[in-house]
């Protein structure tokens, strides 16, 4: 992808795909663990590269004076680096910014036109930025949590618990925790024996899976 390829559209293209996927349960999960699991890696890699380093130093930060271009630099800034540069630092380096962005289009406004499955992508974002606001940005989710399951079709509105279940284990983790321990070696910092109990379990929230 070139520099005159950069666009909205192009992220949610491919991150929103047209599959119908909210009409069906299976579908739908597999939506969620492609994305959550790696599964997103290879095309980011390959096609992507240079629309996450400009993403990065704010290149596109223009995207974000409409609706959908905002969700599409918040999945450039927040999940496009966990694919790129996985297990490395950089890989978070762009979660304040993102959580801004997502904080600000909550509040503006350009949260509420979306679909709830795009929606979700600003909890995301919001849950993963660490810092000293955390666990107060964790319980104001919960009711933003359950405006997007108000919006859930039905054929998928049984994922309204795995919604909620997501929020209150990673509020639990910030509660318990004050960061995401799993991040502590690849940050380089020193863990408490209750966090090397918790990371030697492997059982993370975003290694759930979605799928029926």
């Amino acid at each position: 992808m070139t520099r005159s390829d950069f666009s909205p559209d192009a992220v949610l293209n491919l991150w929103f795909p047209e599959t119908g996927h909210q009409f069906d349960r299976a579908l739908h999960g597999a939506f969620w663990d492609e994305r959550m699991q790696g599964g997103m890696d290879e095309v980011i890699i390959r096609d992507f590269a240079g629309l996450t380093l400009a993403a990065a130093v704010g290149e596109l930060d223009h995207w974000a004076e409409t609706p959908r271009g905002r969700l599409a630099l918040l999945i450039a800034l927040d999940q496009f680096p966990r694919s790129l540069w996985r297990g490395t630092p950089a890989a978070y380096a762009q979660d304040i910014k993102a959580a801004r962005l997502a904080l600000e289009g909550i509040a503006n406004g350009d949260f509420d036109g979306l679909a709830p499955w795009e929606q979700a992508f600003f909890v995301i974002a919001i849950s993963h930025c660490e810092g000293p606001d955390h666990l107060e940005r964790m319980r104001m989710l919960a009711d933003v949590t359950e405006r997007i399951i108000a919006g859930l079709p039905a054929p998928i509105a049984d994922m309204a618990e795995g919604f909620r279940g997501q929020n209150a284990r990673v509020t639990g983790i910030i509660g318990r925790f004050g960061r995401h321990p799993h991040r502590n070696a690849i940050l380089g910092r020193a863990s408490t024996a209750e966090e090397t109990a918790y990371i030697e379990t492997g059982d993370f929230p975003h290694l759930r899976r979605a799928a029926p």
